[in-house]
């Protein structure tokens, strides 16, 4: 049995726990914020491969309750109203189950519950400073001087992982795209009666004349939506306040023939707009008993639709292959697991970032965008069968022999 250092209690931080006490291990989760994060953050889509794996974590009949089925999108163009496009988001499971947006509390109180229930404990207000190396194993250092040994660090810490520093200091520095990310949900019965334009469930995703945008009904009424302004170096959206931050994504819908302006308007609390990021590509997602897994390793564009869902990949596929071994087995499985993450992991990053490209649109850009996009898109309809297979399709299979 490993004594596993998990560092991070997110998504990618929990689902590695919940992993690695399967493959017969005894983790413990270092949080650096001094408290859970129930109730925090936007919403997030989790994908028909994300469901596969939390099958094997044995989380998903619990998570089919979670949010509701978005298994549809459509793309249109704000300065016309013209309908580009319609995809299906993956597919769905054998059993029926379809991409399902949530809000990214939810899943996180579900991982927790587990972690919970698993006996997996959560150390918080411990910041990661260094990890120390010996032959008896790892010895972790945190910002109060407090230290923990144990057998393995896994690096569940995010964009800005100090675990992929100690890795390799030569690391690169996140990817940035020219695209905020801000977003809301509107309570059922808020605007008018009759107003939406599109049916439960589906994605209607908007190239505005100013901003790319989706909005989407539940089944209860509420309206989910997010929008990517364009980040500009001559404005900070973050600074400004709420009445501020609602004018001025009106004034980015303005003119569009969407209801987008109606949505902003009805909406009560609007996510501060943020950076997106991703990275290409680093050096080492291993170095002896360290090892990173989700955003530390891959963080891929919002526009990918699979930060979550790749994060549970990646703990599935680590405590996979790590299930049943001695200290001293480590190092060969954690390369055998970045062999087999890596290729499909930065597949998806500069997936999600063709994604993003066509959000990136400045005005004389958009005019002549606004021309090509039907013929695009129609071309991408021929050719889209099964196109993204690689992306839902997948599968790890747990019992694999190592």
């Amino acid at each position: 049995m490993l004594n596993c250092m998990v560092v991070g209690a997110g998504i990618g931080g929990l689902s590695s726990g919940i992993a690695l006490h399967k493959a017969g291990h005894r983790p413990v989760i270092f949080e650096a914020y001094g408290a859970p994060s129930d109730g925090i953050g936007g919403f997030l889509t989790v994908a028909v491969n994300g469901f596969d794996a939390l099958e094997t974590l044995g989380l998903k009949a619990a998570a089919d309750n979670l949010g509701f089925s978005t298994p549809l999108m459509s793309m249109y163009l704000g300065s016309n109203g013209k309908h580009l496009m319609d995809f299906d988001f993956g597919g769905s499971l054998p059993d029926g189950t379809t991409a399902r947006t949530m809000t990214r509390s939810e899943l996180y109180s579900l991982l927790r519950e587990e972690v919970g229930r698993l006996g997996i404990r959560i150390v918080y207000n411990k910041r990661l400073t260094m990890v120390e190396e010996d032959r008896d194993g790892v010895r972790a250092v945190f910002h109060d001087g407090t230290t923990e040994r144990g057998d393995i660090v896994v690096g569940a810490d995010g964009l800005h992982s100090r675990v992929r520093t100690l890795i390799d200091p030569t690391s690169p520095a996140p990817r940035i795209i020219p695209l905020l990310n801000t977003g809301g949900i509107v309570p059922a019965g808020v605007l008018e009666p009759g107003p939406m334009d599109v049916e439960a469930g589906r994605m209607k995703m908007v190239f505005g004349k100013r901003c790319f945008y989706c909005y989407m009904q539940d089944p209860d009424g509420r309206i989910w939506w997010f929008a990517n302004p364009l980040q500009r170096s001559s404005e900070d959206p973050a600074t400004l306040d709420a009445g501020a931050r609602k004018a001025w994504l009106t004034r980015l819908v303005a003119g569009d023939r969407t209801i987008m302006a109606a949505i902003i308007a009805a909406t009560d609390d609007i996510i501060r707009p943020y950076t997106t990021s991703d990275f290409p590509s680093i050096p080492r997602w291993h170095r002896e008993r360290l090892v990173l897994v989700g955003d530390a390793a891959h963080a891929a564009s919002p526009s990918s639709g699979q930060g979550a869902s790749m994060a549970i990949e990646d703990a599935v596929t680590l405590g996979r292959s790590l299930q049943g071994l001695e200290p001293d087995a480590i190092p060969e499985a954690l390369g055998r697991y970045e062999n087999e993450r890596r290729t499909r992991a930065e597949s998806v990053v500069e997936w999600g970032r063709r994604n993003a490209a066509p959000k990136i649109r400045g005005q004389f850009k958009r005019v002549f965008e606004d021309l090509v996009l039907p013929v695009v898109f129609r071309g991408i309809a021929r050719t889209s069968t099964d196109n993204f297979d690689w992306v839902y399709r997948h599968h790890i299979q747990w019992d694999t022999a190592n």
